[in-house]
């Protein structure tokens, strides 16, 4: 996580406000950006949770970050304050990655030279469990893992219905602004 003494430090500060917001902290950097300083913070959902962190939540954490680094002695100065997700790009290199990318497809790297892509349906102990192309269960132990990575699928939009839509000539008196109508 953190590598400098001054990233610990604010890694040690924000973690109990990262953590009463139900959060995890993934990561931390501190760097000169000229007569700024930036404060990187990288947070996710616990292991527990599916999906994606919310902007309300990076939002409410946000703050509570802001206020306990305007108290650090260890930034003194302005500060610019990111407060960011993982993201699909972060390589899943730990158990809890895994955990965190139930019912994702993922591109899985083994020890052994293999690799495959599959839906991970569940982490089991140190088991990781995958749904193969067929439908059948594919049980990965941790161990023989080397790496994985979220794929990002694209869905198809449902079909529009035609009837959903009313016709329109343009004759009748609208209440637009953009003085088109």
């Amino acid at each position: 996580m953190a590598a400098s003494p001054i990233a610990e430090q604010v890694a040690d500060a924000v973690r109990p406000g990262v953590e009463s917001a139900g959060l995890v902290l993934e990561d931390v950097q501190v760097a000169p950006a000229g007569a700024r300083t930036v404060v990187r913070v990288v947070l996710d959902l616990t292991e527990d949770q599916t999906g994606a962190l919310g902007l309300d939540q990076v939002a409410e954490v946000s703050r509570v970050i802001s206020d306990t680094l305007d108290t650090l002695p260890a930034l003194p100065g302005k500060f610019t304050l990111e407060v960011t997700s993982p993201g699909t790009s972060r390589p899943l290199t730990e158990l809890r990655h895994f955990k965190r990318a139930r019912t994702r497809l993922v591109a899985v790297d083994l020890v052994e030279g293999e690799s495959f892509t599959e839906r991970l349906t569940a982490v089991e102990g140190e088991v990781l469990v995958f749904e193969a192309a067929d439908g059948a269960a594919h049980e990965v132990p941790f161990a023989d893992v080397r790496s994985g990575q979220v794929e990002v699928e694209l869905k198809r939009a449902a079909a529009v219905d035609e009837s959903d839509f009313e016709d329109f000539d343009g004759s009748e008196d609208t209440d637009r602004t953009d003085g088109e109508g």
